[in-house]
């Protein structure tokens, strides 16, 4: 039998080495970053520094590897697509970012690694957070056998009106 489950939806809650100009941030600044790195058992390696202070110096943000590869590129940061892949998984694995997958093909990495949803506007590629307490889930399913729920994430499409 499988189980039942009930979403109820409320209000929307909105949302090179060298550290850009400080005017432009409104996150961690560099040296947070090394802390942070290693709070988490990472060495801060060149990459990864410039790599996490583009993420997390300009806030809450929900990024793809080919839109944060391209801010290196603008940066200067010698990165190589790869390298942006693999620094975000790093990343994802010790909690520091959160995996947002809207389909098959597309994934974005979300700064903000608190529990919440998201809305995801089609033809626009763009995610908005939803607060964790503006989706209620009935029963959850029971996990099978050897495993444990660890998340459950709810993506909402939305497009615009009239297309």
């Amino acid at each position: 039998m499988t189980p039942t489950r009930t979403m109820v939806f409320g209000n929307v809650a909105e949302v090179s080495d060298q550290p850009a100009p400080q005017a432009e941030l409104t996150g961690c600044p560099w040296h947070d970053v090394k802390a942070m790195l290693r709070a988490v058992g990472l060495r801060p390696t060149r990459q990864r520094m410039a790599l996490g202070w583009m993420l997390f110096g300009k806030g809450d943000r929900h990024i793809t590897a080919e839109m944060l590869y391209e801010e290196a590129m603008q940066a200067k940061v010698p990165v190589s697509l790869a390298t942006v892949y693999n620094t975000l998984h790093q990343f994802t694995d010790v909690g520091l970012l959160r995996q947002v997958a809207v389909d098959g093909s597309k994934t974005y990495f979300d700064t903000n690694a608190t529990q919440h949803h998201h809305f995801f506007i089609e033809g626009e590629n763009a995610l908005l957070d939803i607060a964790d307490n503006d989706v209620a889930l009935g029963k959850t399913p029971i996990a099978p056998e050897g495993y444990e729920i660890t998340r459950i994430d709810v993506v909402v499409r939305l497009r615009r009106k009239g297309r």
